[in-house]
């Protein structure tokens, strides 16, 4: 009898142990075993509570007193378990999706300072502030006719944006949970769970399955505004203010960062290109604000906002020309030794016979040393 309660209270703490952020559960390979748990938690349950009955009854009934006492505590005991782990702490019941998105000028808003997910569609643009999208795990959107799921995990300070679309058809997705240390949503249709960090069905029916990515920027609210003025940026939702009020702060990393390289939770800028992926120490750039680079032979440059907040990867090519910079002494511009024109920080060329040129951007993230690491294990480091 008491093997039987103390393994329907284990069960119950199982199902979210080993997907929620909980002491020791990230480290470990352990994702077969939830999904299963999660899978076939009920007549697992069953099985247990139908073992348990005949006992019950009989040690109910004629046992000593300090037996029918320890059941009855352990039975108490499983009810105040069932009940936090099914109803507080499931990850979607403790970050609620937002229900109607309103949106405002970009321009308009008074903190030009917030770091935003920003996302353009077919010259349609928006910003959703992580401080929102951190707390929400997810947002659905949709831009110029396109679904969209902005996402967002505070844990591996990781932004994507994804199509929600599988198989020509749109899903719905949940918070389930983490992987570790990373978001991990479950579709509606199928049950399978999928990474936040890369889009992909790491278990269940759509195993091996991933999501059309769209690009996204991480940057600044006010160098998001230069490139794109006419933007609009997401606003937040009154009922949840409590909750944006404790990621405050999270922006300029006050909570929860390494301030030397290649630390756990130091800051990265990740960049994959066919299949070679690379990280960039941000603390490294902060003190030069640029740096050259090639990842499978495309030529790169990376660089920094003087706020650093703001970071860029570009194609360092124009018509044709692989452009090589220094840093000019007396504009404190980027100036490229080919024809002497100067660049801002954003690729855009202000001055000399390229003006008006502007480079292209490539996708790239800011994120966790340890969450970049673990997704793109292949990646080697940037070292100057």
């Amino acid at each position: 009898m008491f093997a039987g309660l103390i393994a329907l209270i284990l069960l119950e703490i199982s199902k979210v142990y080993f997907i929620m952020p909980l002491p020791g559960s990230q480290k470990m390979n352990s994702l077969g075993f939830a999904y299963f748990l999660n899978d076939n938690l009920w007549w697992i349950r069953l099985i247990i509570i139908i073992l348990l009955i005949g006992p019950l009854v009989h040690h109910f009934k004629s046992a000593k007193k300090w037996i029918r006492i320890t059941a009855g505590i352990l039975l108490l005991v499983y009810g105040v378990v069932y009940y936090a782990f099914h109803y507080e702490m499931l990850a979607e019941k403790m970050f609620i999706q937002p229900g109607v998105l309103k949106f405002a000028p970009a321009a308009a808003d008074s903190n030009q300072q917030k770091l935003v997910i920003g996302v353009s569609v077919k010259n349609i643009a928006r910003a959703y502030p992580v401080e929102i999208i951190g707390y929400h795990h997810q947002v659905r959107d949709t831009l110029n006719g396109e679904q969209i799921m902005v996402t967002y995990c505070t844990v591996c300070r990781s932004g994507r944006v994804f199509s929600p679309v599988i198989n020509g058809q749109p899903e719905n997705f949940r918070l389930v949970g983490m992987d570790h240390f990373n978001a991990m949503f479950e579709d509606e249709t199928t049950k399978s769970w999928w990474q936040q960090a890369t889009g992909k069905a790491i278990i269940g029916p759509m195993k091996g399955y991933q999501l059309d990515e769209v690009d996204s920027k991480q940057m600044r609210l006010g160098e998001w505004v230069s490139l794109y003025p006419n933007s609009e940026i997401m606003l937040q939702d009154p009922k949840f203010k409590a909750e944006y009020d404790s990621l405050k702060g999270y922006d300029e990393g006050k909570k929860r960062r390494d301030t030397t390289a290649w630390q756990r939770k130091s800051w990265v800028i990740g960049v994959s290109i066919d299949q070679h992926s690379r990280a960039y120490d941000w603390n490294g750039l902060e003190k030069v604000l640029w740096l050259e680079d090639s990842i499978a032979s495309t030529p790169l440059l990376v660089t920094m906002e003087a706020n650093k907040k703001t970071h860029y990867v570009m194609f360092r090519q124009i018509d044709g020309m692989t452009l090589h910079f220094a840093m000019d002494s007396v504009s404190g511009k980027l100036k490229d030794k080919e024809t002497s024109s100067f660049w801002q920080p954003n690729g855009l060329s202000v001055n000399g016979p390229l003006k008006g040129k502007q480079m292209s951007h490539i996708q790239s993230y800011q994120e966790y040393w340890h969450s970049w690491k673990q997704f793109h294990p292949e990646s080697d480091q940037f070292r100057k």
